[in-house]
């Protein structure tokens, strides 16, 4: 598996990429959030490690921008931040995971391997019900013939409840498959603030408040 890895801290950065290197996975570095950005727009990874707070360009911007190019690779963010506004910035920019600074070597691998299956798992690319009809190739959703803006994290819940069409699911599973496995956000707003968000744009019936959870029904009215 070829990673790469944008990280400011020199030592950090080295530390890593050795103990990646020993679980047999290929390891490229950029120091800057410039670097960073043209390795992914040039280069092809499986997986992407990202640095929160990144010199020349921070990750959040990195992030948002290499997603607007189409870039779909999963992306993993560092941080060191303990600002819960900044974290969900950066899965809001289309991030698909997170991990705090100081973190354990075998747990990044864990999250590694863990985007990584969830990508490869991918839904049809077209999903349609009622007048919504989700494009997971384009990140586009639209209702009738209008293409509606959802933020990235918007358009992944929307998905995640459409391939599972007709199933109730609950915050944790949500949480885990669109967020990734964060206790601090088990019992926080998160999902229900997202759903509100998704209703406001595409109408309330779109998507159905069921015990513990939500659900997209096939033929909701």
């Amino acid at each position: 598996m070829k990673v790469l890895l944008v990280e400011d801290n020199v030592m950090l950065s080295k530390n890593i990429r050795t103990y990646l290197e020993l679980d047999n996975l290929t390891v490229d570095t950029a120091f800057d959030g410039e670097e960073g950005e043209k390795k992914i727009l040039e280069e092809e990874y499986e997986c992407i490690i990202l640095d929160l707070n990144l010199p020349k360009k921070d990750g959040v911007d990195v992030c948002k921008s290499v997603r607007e190019r189409g870039v779909k690779k999963p992306i993993i963010m560092l941080t060191a931040r303990t600002d819960k506004d900044a974290v969900l910035k950066g899965l809001d920019t289309g991030a698909d995971d997170y991990i705090k600074k100081p973190f354990d070597m075998d747990e990044l691998i864990a999250r590694i391997n863990s985007v990584v299956r969830r990508s490869k798992d991918s839904p049809s690319p077209v999903i349609k019900f009622k007048d919504i009809t989700i494009d997971s190739n384009k990140k586009q959703v639209k209702k009738g013939d209008d293409v509606v803006d959802l933020a990235p994290k918007e358009f992944a819940l929307l998905e995640f409840l459409a391939v599972n069409m007709d199933k109730a699911m609950d915050r944790s599973e949500i949480i885990e498959s669109v967020w990734g496995e964060f206790e601090e956000l088990m019992f926080s707003q998160t999902v229900d603030v997202h759903v509100a968000y998704i209703r406001k744009k595409l109408g309330k019936e779109v998507i159905k408040t069921v015990p513990g959870g939500y659900m997209v029904e096939s033929d909701a009215s």
